[in-house]
């Protein structure tokens, strides 16, 4: 296929982080780039009922992101996760050890490691100081979604109210643009995503001063295979800015961000305006996280590392049956 003008990539170890809402494309954008030569995690998250195709995140990272979270009293659904609020000096040492210590294992010596967990959006600040210890420098990927479509996504999955999921909406994109003013970034529409790829990997590239690493015509065409309309499962049909105390600040959120998505200027002046309208929301309603949400989410990445287990087990079976049934049959 044709590449883009971008120059080749770097001396060294450059990481691909895909930044962003959940359930606003970040699989899909992961998957492009995995296909693109960036390398995955050891451990990546299988497909659920939820995305089949599946979800290409680190899942012991997510569940190191959880207990972060857990320990600074929130979680992954708390609206008011955004701005980043460090834990006391040191224990916050302790989490960047640890983080460093589990990217390492993950990845290895991976030169364009993939990471892709949208915790780590609302987390950057102590995932940023982990990789530049390691010395790998960083491309942001900031997948832009309509946040009534990642709210039907999430009412179906986890019955929240559109309220809420816009207002966390808002708190992750917030973070991803707050986060990543300083680093090699691209938003891509996630429509934009799906009815043509190939210009929004040109705009990465561009974005990034560097060539996708792997992307070719066989590539390509696994691409075309995986990124189809049957990934779009929520359209937002309804108007955002009539969503109740929150949607004329998602709005003006979703503006610029669009307008990101296009390569167009625009005034940061909303962004700031969201941010400290979300502010003054923590402040008048406080802590917005249960200790019954935060067990919960403990149990479900339980659930998870249980799964992984028993699918690794089960990996390790077949292999064993598979070098009994060749020496049984004189292979």
């Amino acid at each position: 296929m044709t590449r883009s003008s971008a120059k080749g990539s770097p001396a060294g170890r450059s990481a691909y982080l895909v930044l962003g809402m959940h359930r606003s494309g970040t699989s899909a954008a992961t998957q492009l780039l995995a296909l693109c030569g960036a390398e995955l995690p050891a451990n990546v998250m299988p497909g659920d009922e939820h995305n089949a195709k599946g979800y290409f995140e680190p899942w012991k990272i997510a569940q190191f992101n959880s207990a972060r979270l857990r320990a600074g009293v929130s979680a992954w659904d708390d609206v008011f996760v955004f701005p980043y609020v460090a834990l006391e000096e040191k224990a916050e040492a302790a989490w960047r050890r640890d983080a460093v210590e589990l990217f390492q294992s993950e990845y290895g010596r991976a030169r364009h490691p993939l990471l892709k967990d949208p915790r780590v959006t609302v987390l950057l600040p102590m995932w940023r100081a982990a990789l530049k210890s390691l010395s790998v420098e960083m491309r942001c990927v900031i997948p832009v979604r309509h946040p009534l479509a990642v709210a039907g996504s999430l009412a179906r999955r986890d019955g929240f109210p559109v309220e809420k999921s816009v207002l966390l909406w808002c708190a992750y994109m917030l973070a991803a643009e707050a986060y990543t003013r300083d680093l090699p970034r691209v938003f891509v529409a996630y429509d934009a995503l799906l009815a043509d790829w190939r210009r929004e990997v040109a705009r990465i590239e561009a974005a990034h001063g560097a060539a996708l690493p792997g992307l070719n015509d066989r590539s390509a065409r696994e691409i075309d295979r995986f990124l189809t309309a049957d990934l779009r499962h929520n359209a937002a049909a309804a108007d955002l800015a009539a969503t109740p105390k929150v949607g004329a600040m998602a709005a003006q959120v979703l503006d610029w961000l669009e307008s990101a998505a296009r390569d167009e200027p625009a005034d940061p002046a909303a962004l700031e305006a969201a941010a400290a309208q979300i502010a003054r929301m923590k402040e008048e309603m406080g802590v917005f996280v249960s200790p019954a949400a935060r067990d919960l989410d403990q149990a479900r990445h339980d659930l998870l590392e249980l799964r992984q287990f028993e699918a690794h087990q089960q990996a390790h079976l077949q292999k064993a049956e598979a070098i009994v049934d060749r020496l049984l049959n004189g292979g």
